[in-house]
């Protein structure tokens, strides 16, 4: 794994782009080929079913929920372990209106599996936006495409034509659904967090944003390398039973457009003022244009502190540390990763 080390974080040296290695099932083997071809069949009819057919149903949400629910159970994932931040195990009743994502809000969860996806729309019933590195812009995506986006390729730009908007746009739009983001852009194997992309900074300010980690037992249903259609199937499907640990911090409010917006101080215009003045102020703003432009962002410090702190809230709930690898570093790994697999 040398000749890949330039993908590892080079401060913890996390690798967060390697598919993680399935423990080998010795005697159970039968039995494993067993779960999966009864259960393959299976799922396959109840995915059909539901995209095909039911979601297109007056069934309402709660049928909805339910068929998701069904498509969950087929693999085995039934152990749900819930955590929220300040809330006691027994006591969630007490708290479900402000612990707990609701319409309106936004939900910045992490990335690791196609199941991320499945499960929260089985609880939350909520509209997938598709983010990226290179724009605050989101566009909307549905639970399908938010479950194939799992396995693609990851993507620095929006593909062409495509229907780009802001946060407070969608929520206005759909007051009565919650947003999910998936900020880190692409999949990982769930031991690291990427960067982020700016997307978020978009929310309204009196929004609740709910950070939300998903991780796995096994964990090697994740699908940090596009394309492992197979071997997450096997993953799947072969192991009796799955479990997902969620966790969820206290919810967090943009308070950085206030300070982003903040207006440049204006020069006076009158006899204390003349053309060298107006002139060196100009040249300083297309400075701080093309210096923005060049670090690839432009995101202020308010801004900054912002993605910081959820993603700092994502990591403690992962017991995970951030990484310094992004969208483009997947790109490369992807590209080295494929070559290395062809030979």
């Amino acid at each position: 794994m040398e000749k890949y080390s330039q993908y590892r974080d080079r401060g913890s040296g996390i690798a967060p782009f390697f598919p993680i290695p399935t423990q080998p099932s010795g005697l159970y083997l039968p039995f494993h080929i067993f779960l999966f071809l009864f259960r393959l069949p299976i799922l396959l009819t109840v995915v059909l079913s539901y995209f095909f057919v039911l979601q297109w149903l007056p069934i309402g949400s709660l049928g909805k929920k339910a068929s998701l629910w069904l498509i969950l159970g087929t693999p085995g994932i039934w152990w749900i372990d819930l955590q929220i931040d300040g809330v006691r195990k027994g006591s969630l009743a007490r708290y479900h209106e402000t612990r707990l994502p609701q319409p309106g809000t936004i939900i910045a969860s992490s990335l690791t599996s196609p199941i991320d996806a499945l499960y929260l729309a089985a609880i939350f019933d909520p509209i997938f936006t598709a983010s990226y590195p290179s724009t605050r812009l989101t566009h909307r995506i549905s639970l399908f495409q938010a479950l194939l986006r799992a396995f693609a390729n990851p993507q620095l730009v929006p593909p062409p034509n495509t229907n780009l908007c802001n946060l407070e746009t969608l929520i206005k739009q759909h007051p009565h659904r919650a947003v999910v983001v998936f900020p880190e852009c692409t999949t990982t194997n769930g031991r690291g967090i990427l960067q982020f992309s700016p997307s978020l900074l978009t929310s309204p300010p009196r929004t609740k944003i709910f950070p939300i980690s998903l991780r796995y037992t096994p964990g090697d249903i994740t699908s940090p390398v596009p394309g492992s259609y197979p071997a997450f199937l096997w993953n799947l499907l072969s192991k009796p039973t799955h479990c997902i640990r969620v966790r969820i911090a206290e919810s967090v409010y943009n308070t950085s457009q206030g300070a982003a917006a903040a207006p440049r101080p204006q020069s006076p215009n009158g006899y204390n003022s003349n053309f060298l003045d107006t002139l060196q102020d100009d040249m300083a703003s297309s400075s701080d244009t093309l210096l923005e432009s060049e670090e690839g962002d432009g995101i202020a410090p308010a801004e900054r502190k912002l993605l910081d702190k959820i993603a700092d809230a994502l990591a403690r709930l992962g017991r995970v540390k951030r990484v310094g690898l992004g969208v483009k570093e997947k790109s490369d790994f992807v590209r080295a990763w494929s070559r290395q697999r062809r030979r």
